[in-house]
C-alpha cells in the first residue's frame, strides 16, 4: 500500500512551479500503478496553452473557477468546483485561471516522472523523454 499526505508531497522534489500553476504529484510513474496523480493549482488572470499529445488527461477542480477552451473548435467550457473535463483526444487547448486560484485534481495516463513541464509547445514529453 502507498500511503502520502498531500503536505508531505508539496514539501518534497514532488512539487514543480510554473509561471501559471503548481504540481504536487502525488503518484508517480516510479509507483508502478499505471497512470500518475496530482494536484495543481492554476493561478487566477493567467492563460497557458497546452497540447499533451503523449497523454490523456482527465481533470477535476475542487475549487476555483476558469475556463478551457479546444483550439480545434473554438468551444469555451465554464470550470468551476465539481466540473470534470476530459482529454480524451489529445486536444489542444488553452486552459484560463478565473478571478481565483483553481485547485484542480489530475490523472494522466500514460504516467509522468515528476519533474516534467510544457514545453514550447505546451506538450510533456514521453516518460522515457523526460529528464528528472
Amino acid at each position: 500500500m502507498i500511503v502520502r499526505t498531500l503536505e508531505e508531497c508539496q514539501n518534497s522534489e514532488r512539487r514543480v512551479d510554473s509561471d501559471n500553476w503548481n504540481s504536487v504529484r502525488m503518484l508517480l510513474k516510479d509507483d508502478k500503478m499505471g497512470f500518475s496523480f496530482h494536484i495543481t493549482t492554476i493561478y487566477a488572470n493567467t492563460e497557458t496553452p497546452i497540447h499533451y499529445q503523449n497523454h490523456l488527461e482527465s481533470v477535476y477542480c475542487m475549487s476555483g473557477n476558469g475556463e478551457v477552451e479546444t483550439l480545434s473548435d473554438g468551444k469555451v467550457y465554464k470550470i468551476e468546483a465539481g466540473t470534470l473535463y476530459i482529454l480524451d483526444k489529445h486536444d489542444n487547448h488553452l486552459l484560463r485561471g478565473g478571478s481565483e486560484d483553481m485547485k484542480m485534481a489530475c490523472v494522466f495516463n500514460p504516467p509522468l516522472n515528476g519533474k516534467e513541464v510544457h514545453d514550447e509547445n505546451g506538450v510533456y514529453p514521453l516518460a522515457a523523454e523526460a529528464v528528472t
